[in-house]
């Protein structure tokens, strides 16, 4: 797939046309039609990335991938069930932290219980990978 068909099939996905994408991130009138036969330069291809939120190597079709999404290593599970397992700690007993109107994780039902140690663990996996989409650098990211 060419980089014109890539930014097609955006447009597509996204229901806005190739005119409107020109307009909107400041392209003249069919200067991404002319990408069926030049190479578009490098800052016009930062600019539709940016737009669509896409990696300019997805435009390129050096990668499947539309963002670099991390993936999370089997050290990244142990360390986010470790702190996982601090905050449960955090919370039960008498000296614990009050989870519901004063309520210690003790108090609550096995139900709620289980939802709230299964939101806490989704929290922990969301912030483990923005930080490491945040913080990989560009160089190794795939």
């Amino acid at each position: 797939m060419t980089t014109f068909e890539r930014v097609k099939k955006l447009c597509k996905d996204r229901g806005i046309s190739l005119s409107r994408l020109e307009e909107n991130v400041g392209f003249g009138k069919n200067s991404i039609y002319s990408w069926k036969q030049n190479n578009p330069s490098s800052d016009k291809l930062k600019k539709v990335a940016d737009y669509f939120n896409v990696s300019v190597d997805y435009l390129l079709g050096r990668t499947e991938k539309e963002n670099f999404e991390p993936e999370l290593t089997a050290k990244d599970e142990r360390d986010i069930q470790k702190e996982l397992q601090k905050i449960i700690e955090g919370l039960e007993g008498k000296n614990g932290y009050a989870a519901f109107d004063g309520q210690t994780l003790d108090d609550i039902d096995d139900e709620d219980r289980e939802l709230l140690i299964a939101s806490l663990e989704n929290s922990l996996r969301l912030a483990k990978r923005i930080s490491k989409q945040k913080f990989t650098p560009k160089k190794y990211r795939k």
